[in-house]
């Protein structure tokens, strides 16, 4: 089995992660309503998508 010959420091750790990062999803602004909603999905608030309203509220 491999084992480190010297200890990771904490500099090279952290340089190592900084590319973990959680992903904030694109949000755009509903055209009929204005409210923030996930692209390429029904708003939540109106139920529209397309310029169609898809879900009855």
């Amino acid at each position: 089995m491999a084992v480190p010959k010297r200890r990771t420091s904490k500099t090279a750790k952290r340089q190592r992660r900084t590319h973990y990062k959680l992903l904030v999803p694109g949000m755009v602004d509903c055209p009929n309503c204005g409210e923030k909603k996930l692209s390429h999905r029904v708003c939540k608030a109106c139920g529209t998508y397309k310029g169609n309203e898809v879900v009855n509220n």
